[in-house]
């Protein structure tokens, strides 16, 4: 059967349309959570039948899912086989029940996202992600490559050194990772005299940072990466607990693909409604083929845009750009609207910047105050937040503040014993 996402925009559009109803219906007779919606807003389920339709219903968000957690649940317990919470990184984390159909479907998630990476049975990947601390991702990633044919090393985040010692070892031609630890991969291997650039690795998959601007050009950490190591093609991916699914990128590196099976995707503005395709807004999704925890227009309070029209790949399933940031986190600072990202851009470019943590606050004039607390890795021959500073400007017009920390101080800011991601990220503002 030829994959739905090389079929024309029609019958992707109907095919998703035809899972939605099935989506729908089961919706209505197994979700606590759902029928109490249907029933409080006088909406008889039978009438959503098309994409159009969705818009005629309420959004799901966050606190939904914190205040409702179990009411979402569509199935029995003892049907339930797998357990996961989402990381917590925006408030208390959730937890989402899955079935074994719910495995299977993670498995066919990561099959195709692999695969669109040009990951092809035969290949060796390290997964350099933890499989542990009720984390979905790192279970969906082995699950994929199972059932792509593909061999798997789990070997978990960080300790450069086993990294390198098991690529020598096992030759994987692909690594999965956190991108910015590619940078302390090289640093190790540089400091230890590893040939990296003649590794056996020819392909870096990107999980939970960007490396891509909005125009798909490598953004300040993939162009790092691409001068430290120009052999190996650079990949990223988007995706979340609650989705379930990955938007995955293709060689031609346009943009994230929609699994048209897995999610049906919406891009809306501040009033709620879908914005046009190119324009930035927040990203909504509704999960297909869920039986544990399925969600109607979930909004992920993530901002990017969506990019119809064939990809060079032969594709023709949405696609999603590189992600702003969240819309939670956006920052007021001296006029301008700023995402944390693009702050990132500039530290994680820094060769003398060993650490961070960025830090909004309100400010007495009812605006945003903007604190970045860093280690230094060496002194350079200069004033290091005066360069800083001249560095902010120069890429998002704008400086905060800066202060020089210890880097054992920042360190334990970064990774609290509790957290699976790095805490580079705090909102201390009242109104958030």
């Amino acid at each position: 059967m030829k994959d739905i996402e090389f079929a024309s925009p029609a019958q992707i559009k109907a095919f998703q349309e035809e899972l939605l109803r099935g989506q729908i219906a089961f919706l209505a007779e197994h979700s606590p959570f759902y029928r109490k919606m249907f029933a409080d807003k006088g909406i008889d389920p039978a009438t959503i039948r098309t994409l159009e339709d969705l818009e005629r219903l309420p959004f799901t968000d966050k606190q939904d899912l914190h205040t409702h957690n179990m009411d979402f649940l569509c199935v029995p317990q003892e049907k339930v086989i797998d357990y996961v919470t989402t990381s917590g990184t925006t408030g208390d984390p959730v937890t989402f029940c899955l079935t074994e159909k719910d495995l299977e479907r993670l498995a066919l998630n990561e099959r195709k996202s692999f695969s669109c990476a040009g990951v092809q049975p035969g290949d060796i990947v390290q997964l350099m992600t933890t499989l542990d601390k009720r984390f979905m991702a790192g279970l969906a990633y082995f699950l994929g490559l199972r059932a792509l044919g593909a061999g798997v090393v789990r070997v978990g985040n960080g300790i450069p050194e086993l990294q390198w010692d098991t690529i020598q070892r096992l030759r994987p031609d692909t690594i999965m990772c956190v991108p910015s630890f590619i940078l302390r991969l090289v640093q190790y291997a540089e400091e230890h005299g590893i040939d990296y650039r003649s590794s056996s690795i020819r392909r870096i998959i990107g999980i939970g940072e960007g490396l891509r601007s909005q125009d798909f050009s490598l953004n300040l950490l993939g162009r790092k990466i691409r001068e430290k190591w120009p052999e190996v093609q650079l990949f990223a991916t988007y995706s979340s607990t609650e989705m379930g699914a990955t938007f995955s990128e293709c060689p031609c590196g346009c943009g994230g693909h929609l699994h048209p099976e897995l999610l049906i995707l919406e891009i809306i503005g501040e009033d709620g409604k879908p914005v046009p395709d190119g324009q930035s807004g927040e990203v909504v999704v509704t999960t297909l083929g869920v039986e544990g925890m399925p969600l109607l227009r979930f909004r992920t309070g993530d901002i990017a845009a969506r990019v119809s029209g064939q990809c060079r790949c032969g594709r023709w399933s949405p696609r999603i750009t590189p992600l702003l940031g969240r819309k939670n986190n956006m920052i007021k600072f001296k006029g301008t609207s700023l995402y944390p990202p693009a702050i990132n851009d500039v530290l994680d470019n820094t060769d003398y910047v060993e650490n961070y943590v960025v830090i909004v606050r309100d400010s007495e004039a009812g605006t945003d105050d903007v604190l970045v607390r860093l280690g230094l890795k060496f002194q350079p021959p200069f004033d290091p937040v005066k360069d800083l500073k001249d560095r902010f400007r120069a890429r998002i017009r704008v400086a905060p503040q800066v202060e020089l920390c210890p880097v054992a101080e920042i360190a334990a800011i970064n990774h609290p014993p509790k957290s699976r991601k790095p805490v580079k990220f705090i909102d201390e503002r009242n109104a958030r």
